[in-house]
């Protein structure tokens, strides 16, 4: 889809960058990352991996899937020698596929298409431009982005926060409104880059509504939705992870909560503090070294805290709240809720699932991506305290949805930028499938 751009040569000129990219490849030298089929054999194998000191990025594998796991190399053929012997017992081919070859390899590929506006020598106010999306940015210039489209479309758009993070930092998104002004239309509501290795929900957020206002004065249908709905867009509800992924540690999910009593590990996973089922067992780690703890006590993240009343805010509001959806990557799905229970259904999962299904042949039709749709539980794997249940359940909002975004594993995490435009025209398609037909 072509848009016109002129816009982008009348913003003021750039403020100076306060939290530069650095090179924190060195961590993963000589880090294999794995893909191993689990048939029958999916308890032994993470077993295994637990044995063996490894990470997971497939954090819950399930029966007849696989498991992605880093593997570095002094590990590397006693662990696949006994990955072998399990998958001997289940009868299953040794299929294994290598991700990533050298992991930290792979990181420093992608920090050459990292670019601050300073690197790149833009002209002003090309942070708001279609270039944009050519690359991965520092965190400074991300808020720039935000702030450049308010002031190119001060009409229809003005900064929003929810808060603030652990660490200070304004959790800040855009608000995007049509010709009858903020506040007067049921909410839309989007989360991006609440794991803070998941640098293209940040980006995907930011095509949305870059797109929405870029289209409003000449597009119908996007007139339309604009006009109908108040746009609440967060790119990164998880600040300090990650800035805390530009500075120190690429592959960093939580936020950065100081370590509990008799622990050393920082950080609560954000996407299972919410209050809604957050006891419950199975979907979220007690162990504050997991990648997915959930904390001490429900909602004792201030992110997700803040998060979740911004929230109730909108949803409580007259204009109320319609639609909600967290952002993540990878996978390639897009799911429904429940994600704290298998056998619970929702009661208007037979609407949300049809939705949804709906989104992913939109999606398909502009690049030939598929994605995977259905309830979070079955789709992908149990996960309590999440906040598309808490959307759901607590907040009332009828549409609530959450999203992997691309790819299925060939990078993963690490998502070469060329996939940034694409994937964020595809999930617009999709997007607007959704808009036309929710009620």
């Amino acid at each position: 889809m072509k848009t016109s751009h002129f816009f982008a040569l009348f913003l003021p000129a750039l403020p100076a960058l306060s939290s530069p990219v650095h090179d924190t490849s060195t961590l993963y030298d000589n880090v294999k990352v794995m893909r191993i089929p689990t048939g029958n054999v999916t308890e032994a194998l993470t077993q295994l991996v637990a044995q063996h000191g490894l990470t997971l990025w497939t954090l819950h594998p399930q029966p007849q899937s696989h498991l992605d796991v880093e593997v570095p190399s002094p590990k590397y053929s006693g662990f696949i020698q006994d990955v072998t012997d399990v998958l001997d017992t289940g009868g299953i081919d040794h299929a294994l596929v290598t991700m990533h070859e050298n992991l930290g390899e792979s990181i420093r590929r992608e920090s050459e298409n990292t670019f601050s506006a300073q690197d790149l020598k833009l002209e002003a106010g090309a942070l708001a431009g279609p270039e944009w999306f050519n690359a991965y940015h520092p965190y400074a210039d991300h808020l720039t982005f935000l702030d450049d489209l308010v002031t190119t479309f001060p009409k229809n758009a003005k900064i929003v926060s929810s808060g603030r993070s652990i660490g200070g930092r304004d959790i800040k998104g855009i608000n995007i409104f049509g010709s009858s002004g903020s506040g007067t239309k049921p909410a839309v509501i989007w989360h991006g880059t609440a794991h803070a290795r998941e640098w293209i929900g940040t980006m995907v957020t930011e095509y949305l509504a870059y797109n929405l206002l870029i289209n409003y004065a000449n597009t119908t249908d996007i007139k339309s939705y604009v006009d109908k709905y108040d746009f609440y867009i967060f790119p990164i509800v998880n600040p300090d992870g990650f800035v805390y992924t530009q500075t120190t540690d690429r592959l960093w999910r939580k936020n950065r909560q100081t370590p509990p009593s008799g622990s050393s590990c920082y950080g609560r996973d954000i996407n299972r503090n919410w209050n809604v089922s957050w006891s419950a067992t199975g979907g979220a780690s007690t162990s504050p070294c997991a990648e997915d703890y959930k904390g001490l006590a429900a909602q004792d993240a201030p992110e997700t805290q803040q998060l979740a009343a911004f929230l109730n805010a909108r949803a409580n509001s007259a204009a109320g709240a319609k639609m909600y959806t967290d952002w993540h990557s990878y996978d390639q799905l897009f799911m429904t809720p429940y994600g704290y229970s298998c056998s619970k259904v929702a009661s208007d999962g037979t609407e949300l699932n049809n939705l949804a299904a709906g989104f992913g042949t939109a999606l398909e039709a502009s690049h030939g991506t598929t994605f995977t749709t259905g309830p979070i539980c079955s789709t992908i794997y149990p996960a309590t305290g999440s906040s598309t249940d808490y959307a759901y359940d607590v907040s009332k909002i009828k549409y609530s949805f959450a999203a992997e975004l691309r790819d299925t594993g060939d990078n993963g995490f690490i998502l070469p930028a060329n996939q940034i435009r694409p994937s964020g025209e595809e999930v617009f398609a999709g997007v607007k499938y959704l808009l036309a037909n929710i009620k």
